[in-house]
């Protein structure tokens, strides 16, 4: 046992150790409800020992007190691999959910009236032309539901690509963030560094800091990490070397100067002059969790938004793996694609009972030669009261109108129709690039409705009836069922709420995972309010204990000093 004088020093390490611990207790507590805070946990150990004698049977020791040996920063790697892993998985399903959530209340509601009264409104209004072909109130009915119908659609689809804009934004935001925690965690390592250089001290709230950022990254991106034995973290992102201990290889937003879209690129692994980007995400491989692909908020916003504005030619006859592999991927282009392939359908289906056309050849009088061409039908077509040919259309494009006069070698003139430019929307029949006939608003009874004889044109009225009973659409190249216009409009609808339903049956299900690992992952490092009191009371009665210890050791020096 020590001398007098000694436990004195016993007595000291206990108070002030027994204070420290007191202290870390109460950083906890004060802690208890800050987002990442890591409880510390003291451990203690024996000072060395004063050796007073080197016996052969045993040693005469003397301690010297208690120490705090550590302050104890505990983390469990694999849960917090784990919750990255699965918190980036569950944003991008619930960022890919909300995207079908926005389509499904574009295309159902607009205004307070469901699209498919619109659809309903315009058939009906073909019935009853049907009863009366050269009625000008049944005239007018047609072009005026024909108005509301392409006003609808065209409404529907700008809302689709005022939403892809927003989602551009959200990509921005995005790359930008993701650059900003890159940068934080580099500095939160630098000064980490700096502080645990010595091997003394930990720096626990910058490491605490540092997780929070690495935890928020995981949202955004794919992240994988790890920590050298200076203390430093190496991030690597959609499998790229993103930060080490001294660089951040920034994410780089390329503006499509067409559509203005950003897509997120490597720069140090592009080649800058010569535009060859290489992309941050591979979309040439499966979307699936067993190939780790669908991750991160910022990959599930570039796919909801597309690289493109779709129309009826990103759909329409595209074999399956392309459409998957191109509109089909994209929530904003899919539901775009065939939402204006519902309008081309309809609209073409209409304007060649109107005006239709025949396949035939001729030699124009300058000698051109037209093989096989379209011109208008003038036998079969109907014609306005005002007798104008060719027959018109009721909708028209607005880069070219339906027909071009030629005049043929045997002095007859043709009416060639003007094909569909793949290249130019403004002379195909796209949402965006048709009107309704300007002259059947100024006179509707310039809609064809008459016979060459001057009869009403009955057969005519009851085709146009018949386009609503026809099943001859395809929605896509996974719903390959003809189906009528109708029945178009309901798949379609039932295909995108599928894709929802999905989408947010996974994201449900992933957000009571990453709520399981967080539970978990607080198990480890998260603070007790109960143990932390625990603690308290044990730490207050070692302090007390060691003041009485004090006192004691005091009252005998005391005596032995006066008495003796």
């Amino acid at each position: 046992m020590a001398n007098g004088m000694g436990s004195l020093y016993i007595g000291a390490s206990g108070l002030q150790n027994s204070q420290n611990a007191l202290n870390t207790t109460a950083n906890n507590l004060a802690n208890a409800d800050t987002k990442g805070y890591v409880r510390q946990q003291v451990l203690f150990a024996d000072r060395d020992y004063v050796n007073f004698k080197n016996a052969a049977i045993s040693k005469q020791q003397a301690g010297l007190g208690v120490t705090i040996a550590d302050v104890v920063h505990t983390r469990d790697y694999f849960l917090d691999r784990y919750y990255r892993t699965e918190n980036g998985r569950q944003s991008f399903y619930e960022t890919s959910y909300e995207a079908v959530r926005e389509v499904e209340d574009m295309i159902q509601e607009l205004e307070g009236e469901r699209y498919q009264d619109t659809l309903d409104s315009f058939r009906k209004a073909f019935e009853e032309l049907s009863k009366g072909p050269n009625t000008e109130v049944n005239q007018n009915l047609v072009v005026q539901k024909a108005t509301i119908f392409l006003q609808r659609t065209q409404g529907i689809y700008q809302n689709l690509k005022d939403y892809q804009s927003r989602i551009n934004l959200k990509v921005n935001n995005a790359i930008d963030r993701i650059n900003e925690l890159g940068h934080k965690i580099q500095d939160l390592n630098q000064q980490i560094l700096k502080i645990e250089s010595g091997g003394v001290e930990t720096a626990m709230t910058l490491r605490d800091e540092r997780d929070n950022a690495l935890d928020e990254l995981s949202s955004l991106a794919k992240v994988e990490f790890s920590e050298d034995a200076k203390g430093a973290v190496r991030v690597r992102l959609e499998n790229v070397e993103f930060l080490d201990e001294i660089h951040v290889f920034e994410v780089q937003g390329i503006k499509d100067p067409v559509t203005g879209f950003v897509t997120p690129i490597w720069p140090q692994l592009s080649d800058m002059p010569r535009k060859e980007y290489t992309p941050m995400f591979n979309f040439s491989v499966d979307i699936s969790s067993e190939l780790d692909t669908d991750i991160g908020e910022l990959k599930a916003l570039v796919l909801s938004r597309g690289d493109k504005v779709a129309n009826y030619k990103d759909v329409a006859g595209i074999p399956a793996d392309r459409y998957n592999d191109g509109a089909g991927m994209s929530t904003m282009m899919s539901a775009q694609a065939e939402m204006d392939q519902l309008l081309h359908n309809i609209v073409t289906a209409i304007n060649d009972i109107f005006s239709p056309t025949k396949v035939t050849s001729f030699v124009g009088i300058d000698g051109t030669v037209y093989n096989n061409v379209r011109v208008w039908d003038e036998e079969n077509a109907c014609l306005g009261k005002d007798g104008e040919k060719p027959g018109r259309e009721l909708f028209v494009r607005r880069g070219c109108d339906r027909y071009k006069e030629v005049m043929g070698q045997d002095n007859q003139i043709y009416y060639v129709y003007n094909e569909e430019d793949n290249l130019d929307t403004s002379k195909m029949y796209t949402t965006q690039g048709i009107i309704v006939n300007p002259d059947l608003l100024q006179s509707e009874s310039g809609l064809p409705h008459l016979t060459k004889q001057g009869d009403p044109a009955w057969d005519m009225a009851q085709a146009l009836v018949d386009v609503w009973k026809k099943k001859d659409m395809i929605v896509n190249a996974n719903n390959t069922n003809p189906c009528t216009i109708e029945e178009y409009y309901e798949r379609m609808v039932d295909g995108i709420g599928t894709r929802g339903n999905v989408f947010a049956g996974l994201s449900t299900d992933l957000d009571r995972e990453v709520e399981s690992i967080e539970n978990s992952r607080q198990q480890v490092f998260g603070v007790s309010s109960d143990e932390e009191l625990s603690n308290m009371i044990k730490y207050q009665n070692a302090y007390n204990a060691a003041s009485r210890f004090i006192n004691v050791i005091n009252e005998m020096l005391e005596h032995l000093v006066t008495r003796l």
